[in-house]
């Protein structure tokens, strides 16, 4: 669009300025773009809670277009969980609307004194005042903004988890929808921005509207032939893994002290759409529709869960009943907390309550217990103080860090390393901490999408990590939703490119900005003081990380210590000075 938003909360000022094209066609959108303005205005040493910390909420090139998912956003910050860069995707509506409003990003600075939200429309964009839906949860908030405002706005909002600081508080970016992991609601509140609200009635603008219309006849049957977009996802949604990886014997359970859950079924995607479900939920423009609204016996009802709840606060936990499940979920998401950071942080905490720790008391499948303490985590009262404050932090208090199952401070996702050698390497050098989006080797090394390898060999794991990490980077920036990789590559994603901008773009072109993009992230990180001494896993894996990644670093062109070399920046486009 070539039009960004400037708001610095500290001196209420608000600013439209332009976006340069050059800056656009070398990081993209999205997640590049924020990484970049994070790069050129935050100093890695700077506190996330802190005034000269930024947001970003930023579109990409294919938002808003006819191309389906299209609808997603990213959100760049300093993580105050990882104190490393991070970047958070979001779907639902909000990307949509921010795209049609005319806007690539809204760059956030400074920090107000009083609560506030963002308001924009097509003529419009100001500061207003929150006091109101200040303490109120993210289902309140968007409650009271649709009656002030309308339902042609779509909004995102933090809850009371990111008032408090919780350093896993999530953003809420449309009911059900969630830019989760790495805190960045709690710089919200920090920041006192209680919302965004958005309502735009453009269009971006179509370089070649029929050759696209084409393209996308055949884009359309591929999603359609696909069985894990159309059949699996959109059946069962996310929780169809839950059986599968549960078999594979990848399903961490009892925080990672086993791998297999004897109650998988009872949480399963089949359990979940046979008790609890009422109906299918999509983004903007998607045809898959994975999302899926529940309601428990007890009347409670609400958004998922999928498949990294139903682990991360079930077989984690021990909890073996998907309602006790969903419920929880469900104070998570009205609260904002992210789940998976949420329910490591507990199993954390279990295990040290197991060991004897007396101020944990929780045992393993206490769902009841675990309601509370998600109430208590959001507002940090009782045990819910450390809880908040994320496992790895928590641990190290009570003096048994290894309980806590973490990479650069980020709690591990739902796939068991120990028999996905390739997911292992992807979650120790991911530059936002333990992630599975970063670089999803589920696809190959059990789904076998688009061919299987050896889930417990490390040969060729470091090349793939590295094409897989590249890619993602290029499609956070697009921005479109990663589920698109089942069935499509850089191919397919350089040809919609050109025929959207009107630019040139290449698979060389485009994986070269993805690496672009993961280089600086990297670099942000070292001098953040995430070293390669953070590229690693919890004692309690068996792995063999190092000789992966020492290839994994050669085939980034890295030095040794992981940190790129000169000639990669060079390269790369990329003036850093080559400190490390």
């Amino acid at each position: 669009m070539g039009k960004c938003l400037t708001v610095n909360l500290s001196t209420k000022t608000l600013k439209t300025l332009d976006v340069d094209k050059e800056l656009l066609l070398s990081f993209m959108g999205g997640r590049g773009l924020g990484v970049k303005l994070l790069w050129d205005l935050v100093p890695p040493s700077t506190k996330p809670f802190s005034e000269e910390n930024i947001l970003v909420f930023a579109v990409g090139p294919l938002t808003s277009t006819p191309i389906p998912t299209t609808g997603r956003f990213s959100i760049v910050s300093k993580s105050p969980l990882t104190g490393g860069i991070f970047y958070s995707s979001c779907g639902g509506f909000f990307g949509f609307k921010l795209k049609n409003v005319g806007f690539d990003y809204i760059l956030v600075e400074g920090r107000s004194s009083t609560p506030i939200y963002l308001y924009i429309d097509d003529k419009n964009f100001e500061l207003r005042d929150a006091s109101h839906l200040w303490g109120k949860t993210t289902k309140e908030t968007f409650k009271i903004l649709e009656e002030d405002l309308g339902k042609d706005f779509s909004f995102v909002c933090i809850g009371p988890a990111g008032e408090n600081l919780v350093r896993y508080a999530c953003v809420m970016g449309g009911y059900g929808n969630f830019a989760g992991r790495g805190g960045l609601g709690a710089v919200m509140g920090f920041k006192r921005l209680k919302a965004i609200a958005v309502k735009g009635t453009g269009k971006p603008k179509i370089a070649d509207e029929e050759g696209l219309a084409k393209a996308l006849k055949n884009f359309r049957d591929r999603i359609s032939w696909n069985p894990v977009l159309d059949k699996a996802l959109a059946y069962y949604g996310t929780s169809a893994l839950v059986n599968v990886i549960n078999e594979h014997r990848i399903l961490p359970t009892k925080n990672f002290q086993l791998n297999r859950f004897e109650d998988a079924e009872n949480i399963s995607g089949e359990t979940l759409k046979e008790k609890i479900f009422v109906r299918r939920r999509s983004c903007y423009n998607c045809p898959v529709g994975c999302k899926r609204m529940t309601k428990t016996g007890s009347g409670r009802e609400g958004e998922g869960p999928e498949f990294e709840t139903l682990a991360s606060l079930g077989s984690m936990l021990l909890i073996g009943d998907v309602e006790a499940v969903a419920e929880i979920n469900y104070l998570c998401n009205d609260l904002g907390l992210d789940t998976i950071s949420f329910g490591g942080t507990v199993a954390c905490a279990m295990e040290l309550s197991e060991k004897g720790l007396p101020d944990a008391r929780v045992k393993w499948g206490d769902a009841e217990t675990v309601k509370r303490l998600v109430v208590d985590t959001a507002y940090r009262r009782g045990l819910g103080r450390w809880l908040a404050e994320g496992s790895k932090i928590f641990s190290e208090k009570f003096g048994f860090a290894e309980a806590s199952m973490n990479v650069k401070g980020l709690e591990l996702p739902m796939y068991h390393p120990d028999g996905v050698f390739g997911q292992a390497l992807a979650y120790a050098t991911s530059n936002r901490g333990a992630c599975h989006l970063n670089a999803y080797l589920i696809s190959v090394e059990v789904l076998g999408y688009p061919y299987l390898m050896d889930r417990f060999s490390p040969v060729n794991k470091p090349s793939i990590v590295v094409y897989m990490q590249n890619l993602a980077a290029v499609m956070d920036s697009m921005v479109v939703c990663k589920f698109l990789g089942f069935e499509f590559d850089e191919e397919t994603f350089a040809n919609l490119l050109t025929l959207v901008t009107g630019k040139t773009f290449t698979q060389e072109s485009l994986i070269t900005i993805g690496e672009r993009i993961w280089n600086l992230e990297r670099v942000f990180n070292f001098k953040a003081g995430l070293g390669w001494e953070t590229d690693r896993l919890p004692s309690r894996f068996k792995v063999p990380l190092q000789p992966m990644l020492k290839e994994y670093y050669r085939v980034r062109g890295w030095k040794p210590n992981g940190y790129p070399t000169k000639n990669k920046l060079k390269s790369l486009g990329l003036n850093v000075e080559d400190e490390c």
